[in-house]
């Protein structure tokens, strides 16, 4: 008898709204103007944002429908499939049950094109020809790029140079999809060139690649700029992730004890475990939510809560968010996606509110769960996503050494095809474990704005 591993939905399946988690969180902070530190206005908004999404952004309303063309995209590939680790469960002596939604399956490989393709809906709506947008790995980079191409719209993507230098095959996939691809800093804006003038040969950060790609948008009114990760509407957009596992889970007959999610920006952690929150705010099952960070980047374990840029140069608005600090600079770790300085503001308030707990974990640690996920389950993780199965077999682990049962279920944000390199860095044993330099922390925190810190 073969025992169940995949649990696949239908097309008819496809979940019709996105899941506001605003609507069920007694406080959401206001974001607010850099220029007067009130709260930020429509018009300002409206500079880079398409109004359907600025109604997004500020919305406390519980749902969004999901327009029909962005859901006849999402069919290509979705309903992502959710499988058990059974070869993980055994090789572990576990008696958990681990399974894990798997995103790898999207045409780049990663969650990023959920909500990749309606930004691009939105701003093809709003009469923009073009979407740029920074990226740190390049999964987002590669989404845009894949998005617009769908639209007819052209792409420009700057992307961190640490990246670029390490990924050169994310830059080759959104070439191919016809964006122009851009190490950031880069001579092409002013806060690029401000950078390279104090450092020529600076790693590059997520937060000036933002600052380059919004000055850019700043300037010319055809391009709509994109968010990856952070925002309230980008989180939404992923809850079709959290939908169909907790459709899945019911064809499995089981339910999670434990959510891990790798945690960056934090869309995709809030897109896998928002809507299992919404079910236990609304009286179903309590859940352990756990958010694993980089132990380089630990935005959650060693970020203050307080109103903070997005981007280096001070030009986004001001969120209330866990932040290591906008100006702060992370070492070069392969887990490009989550070397962001703050996370999502919804994500911050979850765990602020005690509904999420986080973990730092290391690199090394982090790839070797990564090999020993490839070897049992033959699907090579991004280094993003080996934080959360390092979290998923810690927990495991811990289920062994207790003798309890439990179920956890993580999020699998993207294969690694593209990052090969790193695997053959970790395997030779010349992968550093980098950890956060106090320094650079220290810097970082200086940075948080004195007047608004909250």
């Amino acid at each position: 008898m073969i025992e169940p591993v995949r649990f696949e939905l239908s097309a008819r399946d496809l979940p019709e709204t996105w899941y506001n988690i605003a609507a069920d969180l007694d406080y959401v902070a206001p974001v607010l103007s850099p220029a007067t530190g009130k709260p930020v206005t429509r018009d300002e908004m409206t500079r880079t944002m398409p109004e359907a999404l600025v109604d997004q952004e500020l919305s406390r309303e519980a749902e969004f429908e999901i327009p029909g063309e962005v859901r006849q995209f999402y069919a290509r590939w979705r309903p992502a499939p959710l499988l058990r680790a059974r070869g993980l469960e055994k090789v572990l002596d576990t008696p958990a049950r681990i399974y894990f939604k798997y995103e790898g399956v999207a045409p780049t490989g990663s969650f990023k094109p959920n909500s990749a393709i309606p930004q691009a809906y939105y701003n093809k709506r709003a009469g923009r020809t073009g979407l740029i947008a920074e990226t740190g790995a390049g999964q987002w980079g590669s989404a845009v790029a894949f998005a617009a191409s769908l639209f007819g719209m052209d792409a420009k993507v700057f992307m961190v140079n640490v990246s670029f230098q390490q990924k050169p095959y994310r830059r080759a996939l959104m070439e191919t999809f016809g964006a122009s691809c851009t190490p950031s800093p880069s001579m092409e804006t002013e806060a690029g060139r401000a950078v390279l003038k104090e450092n020529p040969d600076h790693p590059g950060s997520l937060g000036i690649a933002k600052s380059e790609a919004l000055q850019v948008a700043f300037s010319d009114p055809r391009w709509g700029y994109t968010r990856g990760s952070a925002l309230n509407h980008v989180c939404a957009h992923q809850t079709v992730i959290g939908q169909e596992a907790i459709l899945q889970m019911e064809m499995a007959g089981d339910y999670p004890d434990i959510v891990v999610g790798c945690a960056g920006g934090g869309s995709n952690l809030a897109g896998l475990s928002f809507p299992f929150l919404r079910a236990q705010l609304h009286g179903g099952p309590k859940i352990r939510f756990i958010a694993a960070e980089p132990a380089a980047c630990p935005s959650l374990t060693q970020g203050r809560i307080a109103y903070d840029y997005s981007d280096t140069a001070g030009l986004t608005s001001l969120t209330r968010t866990h932040t290591l600090g906008h100006q702060f600079v992370p070492p070069s770790v392969h887990a490009g996606g989550l070397r962001a300085h703050n996370i999502a503001p919804l994500v911050s308030r979850v765990v602020e509110e005690g509904l999420m707990e986080a973990v730092a974990l290391r690199q090394r640690d982090c790839f070797e769960a990564g090999v020993l996920f490839a070897r049992t389950e033959g699907i090579v993780p991004a280094p993003e996503s080996t934080h959360a199965i390092r979290g998923a077999v810690d927990e495991a682990i811990r289920c062994r050494e207790e003798g309890v049962g439990k179920t956890i279920l993580f999020g699998l944000s993207g294969h690694g095809n593209f990052d090969l390199s790193a695997y053959d860095r970790y395997l030779s044993g010349s992968l550093a474990d980098d950890s956060i330099d106090p320094g650079a922390l220290e810097h970082g925190l200086e940075s948080i704005p004195k007047l608004v810190n909250a």
